[in-house]
């Protein structure tokens, strides 16, 4: 792997998973560049995502602001930049899941803008459980371990993403996740490889081992059991569901590192 190729991977991640402008001149081959390659890249641009929000709760601390309100900042600001990509994504699945129809008409319902009510919910109980997850570990932990279990959440979530992506068959053939192909076991390895790696580097001086081993074994079996829940309802994955699942990792992972602090 090139580390100049990797780079370009970086951006080309960072532009499909944010609002954050990205040079122009890494696009000036994109059409010899697939997303499923890209792939391999999510964690790293999960880290670039989540370093304004990181800065942030640093911020707030010195000047001692409620960690409620840290929060609700930290995770608002944060869906600004990503443009609530992976929000929708959970909106959509929860409101397809929900329904209780068949395949093709929770295809359907997953595909149309408007968001339900079980859309609506997945959305509030998402920013109530992360704002109130990342306030606990303000309160209970230094500014910057808390800033540092973030960044973690944040990287680990996008890693187990492309793990969601590979282990399924795409669920349709047309749209986004069909369109832009499927990551190899190579990039699925790369991805997790970095976003475990990345975890472990901004968790290890604040948890304990066997706490870090937990919170990690927690965000697996939640992508294991969503993409057993993807299979069953809908024969495999969307774009939806790959938003959904960096979604539920990334809760599941901020309340288990809560929990452990």
């Amino acid at each position: 792997m090139k580390a100049g190729d990797f780079i370009t991977d970086v951006m080309h991640s960072l532009a499909f998973l944010s609002r954050l402008p990205v040079p122009s001149r890494f696009f000036e081959n994109a059409d010899a560049i697939s997303m499923s390659r890209t792939a391999r890249a999510f964690p790293a641009a999960g880290l670039l995502i989540a370093l304004p929000g990181a800065v942030l709760v640093v911020v707030c601390a010195a000047f001692d602001a409620s960690p409620q309100l840290t929060g609700w900042l930290i995770i608002g600001i944060t869906a600004l930049m990503t443009g609530a990509l992976h929000e929708d994504g959970l909106a959509d699945t929860a409101d397809g899941f929900g329904s209780g129809k068949d395949k093709a008409r929770m295809l359907e319902i997953m595909k149309d803008s408007r968001i339900g009510s079980y859309g609506a919910i997945a959305m509030v109980l998402s920013f109530a459980l992360r704002a109130t997850a990342l306030a606990s570990l303000i309160e209970t932990l230094p500014a910057k371990a808390a800033a540092a279990a973030f960044i973690a959440a944040l990287v680990l979530s996008r890693g187990v993403m492309v793990w969601h992506w590979q282990a399924l068959p795409a669920a349709k053939t047309s749209g986004l996740a069909a369109g832009a192909g499927q990551p190899g076991t190579g990039e699925r390895n790369i991805a997790l490889a970095i976003g475990v790696l990345l975890f472990l580097l901004f968790t290890l001086h604040a948890l304990p081992a066997a706490s870090i081993v937990l919170v990690l074994a927690a965000a697996c079996l939640a992508t294991m059991l969503f993409g057993r829940l993807c299979d069953s309802r809908i024969g495999g994955h969307t774009g939806d569901t790959i938003g959904a699942c960096q979604q539920i990792t990334e809760i599941v992972t901020l309340v288990a590192l809560a929990l452990a602090a």
